[in-house]
């Protein structure tokens, strides 16, 4: 198959990269002709000139503009641009407070793309009557908004390495706010199903959160912050219901005012993005400083390495949108975490739609009482973050000895977690049974869907190394498919199973997927092992059991 083939060639190039010995910036090496170097965080066949003696120059000699920069001449055909160490322009050596005023200025980006997915089910009521359509059709907004969530993230990665992150962001967040304006002020139901449709792709910028923080912090320093993304990708799901409900239950608010409250909101992130958010990216970093230098000196051999290392851009959105299909079908824990992070994202968006119906039939909540229900979702996140601090424990004392499988505790209790969590809120949607249990049902299944929603983030990550944003993108493409597909046909199926029988097949469903991670701890090596991608970097962990 072409396609397979392709890949793989990709993976071999990469583990010649990986394996190659890197030449210290102040040390000279001899080359030889056939040398070549492939772009870590973009693999590719793109060679680099060969050349036969690179040595380094001092930064002040070659021009004031870059001071403090090595710059490294290939034979006098390249004049490459790096950091020094400690370089301040170098996003890991940022300040602390640089770092974390622009990690949380791009979390809450997923902050306000999550709460306004799911904040729009709380304006059905009004929606319905004012547009003159029926339930499902309203019900169609988050499915169209999740859609365009799941499409651009398979182009963005690339696109971003080519401009940065910091204009996607701005670009983003402008374009999101202004989603909000065209629903607010939509007469019809088509033009709320297509502006909701941009309003994900608008939204799915705030992907690019993960990023920022790999490009940022070290790896030891990434639990924090890591935790603090998931964490804001699931609570704040629920909490944008949480005052949807109040504002739909004032008859002078309703529906167009929960996206005026949006748009708001939307307009401080964006302001906040362009004033305190930064470019993290360090080789596009490093492309702006060598145009800057060919542009003052009028000296074309001005090169950032990447510029020659890396391939065209239409190369890399190819990669970039087949990759994450390949892994999905080729690799065995990527197929795996997809399944079931996708099924347990897709019943969190029928729970969005399903809680209302059932707090306001089975126990006469209001609207704004039913909105209160979505606290769960933060306490379950809070569950989730608190129980965190043992994983990351428990990743340091056994990291050494069983390497990203380390990362797999929190994920063997949410194995088990899920399915007893559905069971609950499957046999207590009766009218006898007091609200408080469904509840309790809730937050533990967002607590589950927490530690299952970060820990696919890290094990992937160190698993596959370079081809993270690949193995990351399969998965979150079928989690956000799923996401769009639930919504559709939870009304259908709650009307022909009833709430406790629909409910208990998920919970089946969730039964059957509890070996995943286990299988995954027991036997992720041999599985790394075989893989053409995660195999080329299980050469950074020190396993001695594996």
């Amino acid at each position: 198959m072409a396609l397979s083939s392709h890949h793989e060639k990709l993976a071999s190039k990469a583990a010649d990269f990986s394996s190659a010995p890197v030449p210290s910036p102040t040390t000279s090496v001899s080359p030889t002709p056939s040398d070549s170097r492939i772009a870590i965080r973009v693999p590719s066949e793109t060679e680099v000139p060969s050349s036969k003696e690179v040595e380094t120059v001092n930064a002040e000699l070659a021009t004031e503009a870059v001071e403090g920069t090595i710059v490294e001449t290939a034979n006098g055909e390249r004049i490459y641009v790096e950091f020094v160490e400690n370089d301040p322009r170098n996003p890991i050596n940022f300040s602390r407070t640089r770092k974390w005023v622009i990690t949380i200025t791009t979390s809450t980006f997923i902050c306000a793309a999550v709460a306004g997915s799911s904040s729009y089910a709380l304006g059905w009521p009004s929606m319905t009557r004012d547009l003159h359509t029926t339930n499902f059709k309203a019900t169609a907004g988050i499915s169209t908004f999740t859609a365009g969530y799941a499409i651009v993230p398979l182009l963005i990665s690339s696109i971003s390495e080519e401009f940065g992150r910091h204009p996607i962001y701005v670009v983003t967040t402008i374009g999101f706010m202004f989603m909000h304006l065209g629903v607010a002020l939509a007469d019809h139901i088509r033009t709320v199903l297509i502006v909701r449709f941009f309003g994900g792709v608008f939204g799915s910028g705030s992907i690019l959160a993960a990023g920022t923080i790999a490009d940022l912090w070290d790896p030891h320093e990434r639990g924090l912050p890591m935790a603090i993304f998931s964490f804001n990708a699931v609570a704040f799901t629920g909490l944008g219901p949480v005052f949807a409900g109040y504002v739909e239950q004032n008859p002078h608010l309703e529906w167009r005012w929960i996206q005026w409250i949006h748009l708001i909101l939307c307009g401080v992130l964006a302001l906040a993005t362009i004033l305190f958010s930064k470019e993290t990216r360090s080789d596009v970093i490093l492309s702006r400083l060598a145009r800057k230098l060919r542009k003052e000196t009028g000296d074309p051999r001005f090169r950032a390495r990447v510029e020659d290392e890396r391939a065209s851009l239409r190369t890399r959105i190819y990669i970039s949108v087949t990759r994450p299909f390949y892994f999905m079908f080729t690799e065995p824990a990527v197929a795996s975490f997809s399944l079931w992070v996708g099924f347990a994202w897709g019943i969190t968006f029928v729970l969005i739609e399903s809680i209302a119906p059932v707090f306001k039939t089975l126990h006469n909540f209001s609207q704004g009482s039913t909105g209160l229900v979505f606290i769960t979702f933060f306490i379950g996140s809070s569950f989730g973050m608190c129980t965190n601090i043992i994983q990351e424990r428990l990743y340091a004392k056994h990291v050494g000895t069983h390497g990203p499988e380390a990362r797999l505790y929190h994920a063997m209790f949410a194995a088990i977690l899920f399915p007893i969590a559905m069971y609950i809120y499957a046999w207590c949607t009766f009218p006898d049974v007091p609200w408080i249990a469904l509840a309790i049902g809730i937050t533990l299944f967002i607590w589950a869907t927490f530690i299952m929603f970060l820990t696919v983030f890290n094990y992937l990550a160190e698993c596959y190394g370079p081809f993270a944003s690949s193995a990351l993108g399969g998965q979150a493409l079928c989690r956000n498919a799923a996401a769009a597909g639930f919504p559709l046909f939870t009304q259908q199926m709650y009307s022909a199973l009833t709430y406790h029988w629909a409910n208990t097949m998920f919970a089946n469903i969730a039964t059957l997927m509890i070996p995943i991670p286990f299988v995954l701890y027991f036997y992720g090596p041999q599985i790394r092992a075989r893989s053409k991608f995660a195999s080329q970097v299980k050469h950074r962990y020190n396993l001695s059991n594996s």
